[in-house]
């Protein structure tokens, strides 16, 4: 039986790194996390996609494979609207494709940092189907401080109840659909991406996060202007380049000899 000693040392932070004794506890610690903001935010997100799903004449059965299968609001956004408007197959699996392309360097900035020796590698696949924003963001703030055999159960912890949230969420938001008026709805949806921001600034401590926000809100408005289709793209890809430059360049140490 643990004593108050075993719990006081459940959650010890050395020097920056954290350890929850076991990966099932860091699991059982990352689900609970995810009761919080996240959740909340996460949630209500969803509810609002339950609505333009119904709003949209899709089936309960198609939003609730929507968020099993995509789990990704974005992507699932596209789909809806596409499908509202009478896009072919070929189109909306397209465009649904190019918005989720996005997912992938997450993956693969994550997965570095959740290998353990002797892990099966059905897990890591398993896994990535669980990484979306908000679940990358607070797995790549806090797996590396943990010990490797604890990340991957921390994420899905974390990851995992939140896609249990969104699912349940779709579900309530098509029955409470109409019962709001349709501006709450979309507001609802627009939630996650607002709050994914707010995360970010939380820590500005690194330089090259600052750099890319303060570059992209100053670039975003004039890209959008000279081609609204692109604009965000390119904002994107000039902002975070410029910021990696930049940051690579600030951290170069001096040249021996210079003054």
């Amino acid at each position: 039986m643990p004593t108050s000693d075993d719990n006081a040392n459940d959650i010890s932070a050395v020097a920056g790194s954290i350890s929850y004794g076991s990966p099932g506890r860091a699991l059982g610690h990352a689900a609970l996390l995810a009761f919080s903001a996240p959740g909340i935010v996460m949630t209500a997100s969803y509810v609002g996609f339950g609505s333009l799903v119904r709003a949209s004449d899709l089936t309960l059965a198609q939003g609730v494979l929507s968020s099993m299968l995509g789990y990704a609001l974005p992507g699932q956004i596209a789909l809806v609207e596409l499908y509202a408007v009478g896009s072919s197959l070929l189109i909306t699996t397209a465009a649904v494709a190019l918005t989720n392309v996005r997912l992938l360097p997450m993956v693969l900035a994550l997965m570095p940092h959740l290998r353990a020796p002797g892990t099966p590698r059905w897990r890591y696949y398993a896994a990535a189907h669980l990484i979306a924003i908000t679940g990358w963001v607070y797995a790549m703030r806090d797996c590396p401080r943990l010990p490797p055999r604890e990340r991957l159960s921390f994420l899905v912890g974390f990851s995992g109840t939140l896609f249990l949230f969104t699912v349940a969420a779709t579900v309530a938001g098509f029955f409470l659909a109409g019962s709001v008026p349709p501006y709450v709805s979309l507001g609802l949806v627009f939630l996650n991406p607002i709050y994914f921001m707010l995360v970010l600034t939380a820590d500005l401590r690194d330089r090259a996060r600052l750099r890319a926000m303060v570059l992209g809100a100053v670039l975003g408005p004039l890209f959008h202007l000279v081609n609204p289709d692109w604009g965000l793209l390119a904002t994107g890809f000039v902002a975070g380049t410029l910021a990696y430059l930049s940051t690579r360049l600030a951290s170069k140490p001096p040249a021996a000899g210079s003054a």
